[in-house]
């Protein structure tokens, strides 16, 4: 195993570890953040965990279709964050789960999933994915970390449990590196083996899907996140499952903004698989303002 390849299974190891939950009740569990440094709980981590506590309550036979929440308060990453499921209906086809984290008794975010027994029907997709270099075309993580030095500092905190290949500029660039562009584009795994719980791999896409979305605000405006751009936050998140996947493969997020105003960017985002497969889309609003350099 090379070192690249270790430094990557260490990451999910942790990512699998933040996504076993403690169980405390019968719909209640706990779970925690990594102990990076960080002051806030990233989004996609609090999303994940609450579809692991949802998921929990279900018979594993049915799989995750979509899930709808709103992030209300900044999560403590230094605190556990408890989680209360609801029972909101368990039918013949589906059942839906009401999912709450909280922290010092108040909800940092809340969710509503719903899942479904397997079925047959109807399937096509449109439009077809992108035509957009492969993986091992576009420069790595790491790769573009190496013209910002400035930055490692703060990505070297962060577990990256995610191998992320944009295949334009990210929004972390400095003001001025980023050209305006109607799409943000990035190939995504997990950056090493997950077990085959398909309920796993709907929560380690969720995780991912809070990564690049809200770029792509930024990204019309050829604008970038920190001084001299732009800070923000999720305000809402939503995400549907439309074909079975493994997260640990390749897939190609396409997201793009079609609005933008009141200090709020709305943004949207399809999901394919390296087969071309379109296998979940994501939307999310954000809330955007002007930072000074």
């Amino acid at each position: 195993m090379t070192d690249a390849v270790a430094v990557g299974q260490a990451a999910v190891d942790q990512l699998l570890q933040v996504l076993d939950l403690e169980q405390t009740g019968d719909m209640t569990f706990r779970g925690m953040s990594p102990q990076v440094g960080l002051q806030r709980v990233y989004g996609g981590q609090v999303a994940g965990q609450a579809l692991v506590a949802a998921g929990r309550t279900v018979d594993a036979e049915r799989a995750v279709h979509s899930l709808h929440g709103y992030f209300v308060r900044a999560g403590d990453a230094a605190e556990p964050i408890e989680y209360q499921v609801e029972n909101i209906r368990d039918g013949r086809s589906f059942s839906v789960r009401r999912a709450v984290a909280l922290q010092h008794g108040k909800p940092i975010f809340f969710m509503s999933a719903s899942f479904q027994r397997p079925e047959e029907g109807l399937d096509h997709q449109t439009p077809t994915p992108p035509d957009v270099p492969r993986p091992d075309d576009v420069p790595t993580m790491s790769e573009r970390l190496a013209r910002y030095p400035e930055r490692r500092g703060i990505w070297g905190q962060i577990p990256r449990p995610i191998d992320v290949r944009y295949v334009g500029e990210p929004g972390w660039v400095r003001p001025g590196d980023r050209p305006a562009d109607l799409h943000q584009r990035a190939w995504m795994r997990i950056d090493g083996k997950l077990p085959d719980d398909p309920l796993l791999h709907a929560c380690a896409l969720t995780y991912a899907s809070d990564l690049s979305l809200l770029d792509s605000v930024l990204s019309v405006h050829g604008e970038v996140w920190g001084p001299g751009g732009v800070v923000g936050a999720s305000l809402d998140h939503a995400l549907w499952f439309h074909r079975p996947f493994r997260a640990d493969e390749w897939f190609l997020y396409d997201c793009e903004s079609p609005s933008a105003s009141g200090a709020r960017g709305l943004a949207t985002g399809r999901m394919f698989t390296a087969q071309g497969r379109h296998i979940a889309s994501a939307v999310q609003e954000g809330l955007l303002r002007r930072v000074g350099a």
